[in-house]
């Protein structure tokens, strides 16, 4: 075998290990779209809960200074919503590299995704029953352990999201096809 067609043969085996139909160029973008989806929904989520209740706790306020602290539940319910959004995101960068399979992507893409939808949900959630929790408790104080309680449902909804999230980027680490650059 003459040296040309070794070198020719050494060429097409560099180019089908390198490129990959499973590993494309912009699969990376998909996990970058998740990161990105992850902490920009779960932070419109957090600002709309907190807008809304914020209202309604100052407007109470008016009528029972007292209670101005204890109302501030909402706001801080409606803020670990931005928390879930950045910690799905600093995962799903933690693992994003330049080359990576389409199913990685994929799936950190859908994890973005979930994290990023369960909070805006639950914000919109926590901002509704907020205003209206924090104005009924402050006519009647006995209402407010209710309140909690369905503030606490709604802030479970983006718990939710944060659970399959990572469970869909855990799967998305295993027995994954292996890229080469």
């Amino acid at each position: 075998m003459s040296q040309q067609a070794i070198l020719s043969e050494m060429n097409t085996a560099y180019a089908e290990a390198v490129y990959d139909p499973r590993c494309p160029v912009y699969a990376s973008f998909f996990g970058a779209l998740g990161c990105a989806a992850s902490i920009v929904f779960t932070v419109l989520g957090a600002s709309y809960g907190t807008a809304k209740s914020a209202g309604a706790i100052f407007s109470s306020g008016v009528i029972r200074p007292e209670r101005l602290m204890q109302n501030t539940l909402c706001v801080i319910m409606a803020q670990i919503l931005s928390i879930y959004g950045l910690v799905a995101s600093v995962i799903i960068s933690g693992d994003l590299v330049e080359k990576l399979p389409l199913h990685q992507g994929f799936l950190q893409l859908g994890a973005g995704i979930s994290v990023g939808l369960c909070g805006l949900a639950a914000g919109f959630a926590i901002g509704i029953v907020g205003d209206a929790g924090v104005r009924a408790s402050t006519q009647q104080p006995r209402l407010y352990i209710g309140m909690v309680l369905i503030l606490i449902f709604a802030e479970v909804l983006g718990l939710y999201g944060v659970i399959v999230g990572i469970l869909m980027l855990t799967k998305s680490k295993e027995s994954v096809t292996q890229c080469l650059y």
